[in-house]
């Protein structure tokens, strides 16, 4: 009886032990839990762009300026100060737009654009300084959608083109109140293209039978293993022409000044032909555009950052060393 009742014992402190051990590790994962979903929301970070200015202006200064004219430029600098100090000025949010195929910087942007009408004053200007190639078109469409979000909040848009703005770059780009590119930036290729393999006739070859359910007439229009047919063709060419379609009356929209059959062929032009076609408004980089615009504004760089998956610090770290190591060199004339 005295064996029973101590080994009840130990069981009962053994159970106890172990449910206090489960408790624990619970509480840990949770922790952990929560501690990724935090990570994994990113951070909001704002840099005053006037400040890097002027950081530059004293480390050149204090190195090129003798040092009678740094006396004379530092008085003049406070008094400078002064007056800004006591001055009201305008705001402007400088954001920025690299496209890939998906359109993936739309996630961040449209973060950013949340936080500046949280806190958009009547006075306050966008500058977006777009680069891309363009890509699908709802991805696309989407960070065009987050610029209309401004222009309803009635803020002014500018966009800068420093290299590319073409297709959906463009198709961003064009919503702008003001839209300007440095001369050699590429404008345009406002067309819509669809292309896909076949490995039909392949797979007719070797055998292999290819089976494809589905409901709905045009749930599948053109496949990459079945046989297309006249019909699956001509429904593609009809989804591609109403999405460009819907392309050229977006940008008739925002820029009724283009002549809309001369530039929605699909061509795409240097920044100095595209001025003449009215695709922008003048020409000018970004660079010179804030330069000028720090005399009056108060000017703020608006950057949403994600946490990065360990596949893409993986991946950046070998692009980094692959980039260490290979050189490219031009080929002797």
């Amino acid at each position: 009886m005295n064996f029973l009742i101590e080994y009840g014992l130990f069981l009962a402190e053994a159970a106890t032990v172990v449910l206090a051990i489960l408790i624990v590790a619970a509480g840990i994962l949770v922790i952990v839990a929560k501690s990724k979903e935090k990570d994994k929301a990113g951070k909001l970070i704002i840099q005053k762009i006037n400040d890097k200015y002027k950081n530059y202006q004293e480390i050149i200064n204090e190195i090129a300026q003798p040092k009678a004219e740094k006396r004379v430029a530092k008085k003049m600098q406070k008094k400078k100060d002064k007056l800004i100090a006591g001055q009201t000025r305008k705001r402007l949010f400088l954001l920025g737009f690299t496209g890939d195929m998906k359109a993936t910087a739309v996630q961040s942007l449209r973060e950013e654009i949340t936080a500046i009408l949280l806190i958009k004053k009547p006075d306050d200007e966008v500058l977006l300084c777009v680069e891309s190639p363009g890509g699908l078109v709802h991805g696309y469409g989407l960070a065009a959608a987050q610029l209309q979000r401004l222009k309803h909040a009635q803020v002014k848009i500018t966009v800068a083109i420093d290299k590319v703005a073409a297709s959906g770059g463009y198709l961003i780009a064009c919503v702008a109140d003001q839209l300007i590119a440095a001369p050699f930036a590429v404008v345009g290729s406002i067309g819509v293209i669809a292309q896909l393999p076949n490995f039909h006739r392949w797979l007719e070859k070797k055998d292999i039978d290819f089976e494809q359910i589905y409901a709905g007439q045009y749930k599948r229009t053109l496949s990459l293993f079945g046989k297309n047919t006249s019909e699956g063709r001509k429904k593609m060419q009809e989804e591609i022409n109403e999405a460009h379609e819907l392309f050229k009356e977006f940008i008739e929209r925002y820029r009724p000044q283009v002549d809309i059959a001369q530039i929605a062929t699909g061509e795409h032009w240097f920044a100095t032909h595209a001025l003449a076609l009215k695709l922008i408004d003048g020409i000018q980089t970004s660079d010179d555009f804030l330069l000028a615009a720090k005399e009056n504004y108060d000017i703020y760089q608006v950057k949403y950052e994600f946490k990065k998956t360990l596949n893409q610090r993986f991946s950046a770290a070998a692009n980094a060393l692959i980039n260490h190591f290979v050189r490219y060199e031009a080929p002797p004339a």
